[in-house]
């Protein structure tokens, strides 16, 4: 037994720089997935390096299966681009539902009990229609994959990041960990899309860390009477029978826990599961509707939304609401307020001490207020989407991330389909 001052020592490595790009993005999820196909296209050399063996992050393998939402809540749509790419796609494969746009911003009772049900409307009354999606995960990883190698990024899967070299304020490798050994990949810019901010911890640059109660979201199907998922408090799904059930969450769930403790995801990953299976014993014995109703599949991880948070150039706060930027780069309504939107500016993805660093997705620099907006699906594709296309027009200006046009990248952010204010 050891004790918790014990330490090895590890011996000097030399490790095998593996491959070579202008722009590294870290993490698969929908930042990342976002990020690199959005540098790529402005002509960037990508690659992109995802932990697990499959893309989308807590928007698949969380069965996190809702873009919430793509709109303002009072009808106009205010995420594009590739997140509204993504829809497309997805709606060529018959792999998803959402409102048309003729119902957003309806505050008709009846299609709002409707779409509640599909778990497309949240918040407190007065409710109205949102424009959000409800997919099939599965069917999102097959996307993403055609969609990457449509892209032109080189996709490296089961890689773990375990490491910067830097010069300077500069990184100019990232080490990665994986069942091969160590290895580093050389980069001209990296894209933080980790959900954790990985990168920029290793940097070290500031950030908040947030404890939270987790979540597992699982499914099941076999259902007699789909009218009976609301009474089980689950969600419809895009296919008849089945159903989504989130379980976790404060009432349930003992204690709050630090997502970047591995000790803390233990407890919680064996404690969801066991209180998932309790709950489909109940469901089984108590609703008529799940007496043969099974089991299909648990989350393949915790359904955590929150932990580090970067402290970057600017902190976006819950007084910024409706708030106008000249820096805005990306724009997000609320999943549970109406007729209110947050504008992202370019600072809150720029760290403040490394030079060739964005981060994207759920750790950019937000407060714990703001986050609950910004770490939403559509807009993590959309801060996504903007690093890249910031990435890659540094790279052909010979600029810094800082010092970039950031009117060049709202025209180029235009130009590729993103919506932002006039």
């Amino acid at each position: 037994m050891t004790g918790p001052s014990d330490s090895v020592l590890l011996p000097e490595q030399r490790v095998p720089v593996i491959d070579r790009c202008d722009v590294l993005v870290v993490g698969g999820g929908s930042a990342g997935l976002s990020a690199a196909i959005a540098a790529k296209r402005q002509g960037a050399d990508v690659v992109l390096v995802e932990r697990y063996g499959y893309m989308g992050g807590l928007a698949s393998g969380g069965l996190i299966v809702l873009l919430l939402t793509l709109d303002d809540g009072a009808g106009h749509q205010v995420v594009a681009g590739l997140c509204q790419e993504l829809v497309e796609r997805l709606e060529a494969r018959d792999a998803c539902f959402s409102p048309p746009r003729s119902e957003w911003g309806e505050a008709n009772d009846e299609l709002i009990e409707r779409y509640q049900r599909m778990g497309l409307v949240w918040g407190s009354a007065p409710h109205k229609v949102r424009y959000s999606v409800a997919y099939d995960p599965e069917e999102f990883k097959f996307v993403a994959n055609e969609w990457v190698a449509e892209a032109g990024v080189r996709l490296l899967y089961h890689r773990w990041a375990s490491d910067i070299v830097r010069d300077g304020d500069r990184i100019t490798h990232v080490v990665f960990t994986s069942k091969a050994g160590r290895h580093a990949i050389a980069c001209d810019t990296v894209i933080d899309a980790t959900g954790d901010g990985d990168i920029f911890t290793l940097a070290d640059e500031p950030f908040e860390l947030e404890e939270v109660h987790p979540w597992l979201w699982f499914r099941m199907a076999g259902i007699d009477d789909d009218d009976a998922v609301a009474q089980a408090r689950g969600l419809r799904t895009v296919k008849p029978g089945q159903a989504m059930l989130p379980w976790g969450a404060a009432e349930r769930i003992g204690r709050r826990i630090d997502a970047t403790n591995p000790d803390d995801l233990t407890y919680a990953e064996v404690e969801c599961r066991r209180m998932v299976m309790e709950e489909v014993d109940r469901l089984r014995e108590q609703i008529p509707a799940f007496k043969d109703a099974y089991l299909t599949d648990m989350a393949l991880t915790l359904g955590i939304t929150e932990s580090r948070r970067l402290v970057g150039r600017y902190v976006l706060s819950r007084e910024d609401l409706n708030q106008p930027f000249d820096d805005v780069i990306a724009v997000t309504g609320h999943w549970t307020k109406y007729d209110c939107t947050y504008q992202i500016p370019y600072r809150s993805l720029l760290p403040v001490r490394t030079a060739n660093l964005l981060a994207v997705g759920r750790c950019i620099s937000v407060d714990h207020r703001v986050h609950h907006a910004t770490k939403e699906i559509p807009a993590c594709f959309a801060t996504g989407e903007a690093a890249g296309i910031a990435s890659a027009l540094a790279l052909s200006a010979e600029t810094s991330l800082e010092k970039l046009d950031v009117g060049g990248l709202q025209q180029a952010l235009r130009s590729a389909g993103a919506w932002l204010p006039d």
